[in-house]
């Protein structure tokens, strides 16, 4: 891992395509990180390929586009890619026009009305979880009869927490788990670090690995979604990850800024 910051900075302005995460990176909530503006700024006119990766599956592409422009940034509602959109290809891609019953926000529910899926409570093809703050207990009932019954359990992504203008809070993965207990059942999770995301990013960005550099702000999502899928990573500490903890994981960032401000200061 190289620790000269200018050597950093330098490696990371060479790469022709980015893919950044977005909560913990450009904001916190409804609250935009310094230096975010900036550089997306950079990004536009450097003409760098990029592409904005989140695991959050409340958010359609569009509404995303829409909130950082409250925010203050324009930005092409075909530069996001979320783990909706990604659940929605995979599981169109195992059963055609199928069904599920889902707990989640408009992100997931267009997505998979997108691929010709339908609403099901009765006898879903899957039961799908995604980033929601309409959790309940019927919900959870509801869900753990279906996956009992044979519906299988799908994750939009592995999160277990997310940050927030009030600290962490629960994820996806920490609404699945209760499911998975009830049920003796496993989920599977689309998002970072599922290779399917990585390689969907690099397809839309239109460059190779060795040109490309993932920014994220956790390391057990996008840092080693970077590092299993050979793309070079970069940790910022403004969102879930400090300098002390990145000890706790077998595996490291190439490189560590505080936080995109970094990139153009």
């Amino acid at each position: 891992m190289i620790k000269d910051k200018q050597e950093i900075i330098e490696k990371i302005r060479g790469k022709k395509g980015i893919i950044s995460d977005m909560d913990g990176v450009i904001y916190h909530g409804n609250k935009l990180l310094p230096g975010a503006k900036e550089f997306v700024e950079w990004l536009k006119n450097e003409n760098k390929s990029y592409v904005f990766l989140t695991n959050a599956s409340e958010r359609t592409p569009r509404e995303l586009q829409e909130k950082l422009s409250r925010l203050g940034i324009e930005v092409g509602h075909e530069h996001f890619y979320t783990s909706a959109l990604a659940t929605a290809t995979f599981l169109a891609s195992q059963k055609e026009n199928g069904s599920a019953y889902i707990i989640g926000e408009t992100g997931i529910i267009n997505a998979l009305y997108d691929v010709g899926y339908s609403m099901n409570n009765i006898n879903p093809d899957y039961v799908v979880i995604g980033d929601t703050h309409s959790y309940n207990y019927e919900k959870l009932v509801t869900a753990s009869r279906l996956v009992r019954d044979g519906a299988k359990l799908i994750g939009t992504n592995p999160d277990i927490t997310g940050p927030s203008e009030q600290g962490l809070i629960p994820a996806t993965k920490a609404l699945v788990a209760p499911i998975e207990l009830a049920t003796g059942k496993p989920a599977y999770y689309i998002g970072k670090p599922n290779p399917l995301m990585m390689r969907i990013a690099l397809k839309k960005l239109g460059q190779q690995r060795e040109d490309t550099l993932i920014i994220g702000d956790r390391m057990d999502t996008d840092i080693i979604a970077g590092i299993e899928s050979e793309i070079d990573t970069c940790l910022v500490l403004s969102g879930c990850e400090t300098e002390a903890s990145i000890n706790n994981y077998p595996y490291s960032p190439d490189f560590v800024l505080n936080g995109v401000l970094d990139i153009t200061s």
